[in-house]
């Protein structure tokens, strides 16, 4: 007997969609049979690849290109999916950018444009998306620990990551009249292009499985199982919250990120 499908016929919108976390996302809600529409900045070709994996699960896949840093794009993203599709029941907040600079180093350029795709974005979707979740829905923002840990270089994303999950939890409270229930997920370190960037060149797999208490890094599957949970109507009751997926991690002594000194000891989280 085929297993029965727990979000089937729903619509979603998993921003930034197509690679890394985003395309597990997409695949995953994809497989419990909600048809998803793949937004995208850069590469055609990668959202394409991941829209045809996910048909391959019977579902309608879509993509569409638009840069989250310019409302304008946000916009016209959002009336093509409603002159598509009418409806959308759920919005994942996943894109996301920023630039490996300290505090000091930031300029005004850096700052609004990480801000502007991590956190702004979220509440320009979520204002045209709550309008389209006819008979509620649920929407879900990716954050990461960089929101409460401090990390050098990580500053412009760590604090736009503290906003958006401030603004999860005030839409959590401004949208549950309308049925629609909004939470975040904060991820541990998930090897990616983009974490080696911020690690300058540590070997942060070997460091994770060290300090780690579940032993292995964080995977985008791992992130990609609790989103499509949180989607699910077992999880209504959840509102507001940001679940933390990092295998233990931040409750132990060590960051992910420590480095070492010339002893082999460790000098802390960065």
């Amino acid at each position: 007997m085929e297993k029965e499908r727990s979000l089937q016929g729903k619509v979603a919108l998993i921003t930034g969609g197509s690679r890394g976390i985003g395309r597990a996302i997409t695949l995953k809600l994809a497989a419990e049979g909600v048809d998803v529409i793949i937004n995208y900045f850069r590469k055609k070709s990668t959202a394409e690849s991941t829209a045809q994996e996910a048909r391959a699960g019977g579902v309608a896949a879509h993509t569409i290109k638009a840069n989250l840093g310019e409302p304008e794009k946000i916009e016209s993203m959002f009336d093509e999916i409603e002159t598509r599709f009418g409806k959308l029941d759920i919005l994942v907040s996943n894109a996301a950018t920023g630039v490996a600079r300290t505090a000091l180093e930031l300029d005004d350029r850096g700052w609004d444009w990480t801000m502007d795709v991590n956190a702004k974005a979220f509440l320009l979707c979520a204002q045209r998306a709550a309008k389209l979740m006819l008979n509620g829905g649920k929407m879900v923002t990716i954050s990461s620990l960089g929101s409460r840990l401090a990390w050098p270089i990580y500053t412009a994303v760590g604090v736009s990551k503290a906003a958006l999950e401030a603004l999860t939890r005030y839409l959590s409270i401004e949208l549950a009249p309308r049925g629609i229930c909004v939470n975040g997920v904060a991820a541990g370190a998930i090897e990616s292009e983009a974490l080696k960037m911020y690690t300058e060149g540590q070997d942060l797999s070997q460091i994770s499985l060290q300090t780690t208490p579940a032993g292995r890094m964080v995977r985008s599957e791992d992130v990609a199982n609790v989103v499509a949970f949180l989607c699910s109507d077992e999880a209504v009751m959840i509102r507001g919250q940001i679940i933390v997926i990092d295998g233990g991690l931040s409750l132990t002594t060590v960051g992910y990120g420590a480095k070492k000194d010339d002893e082999g000891g460790r000098l802390g989280a960065p």
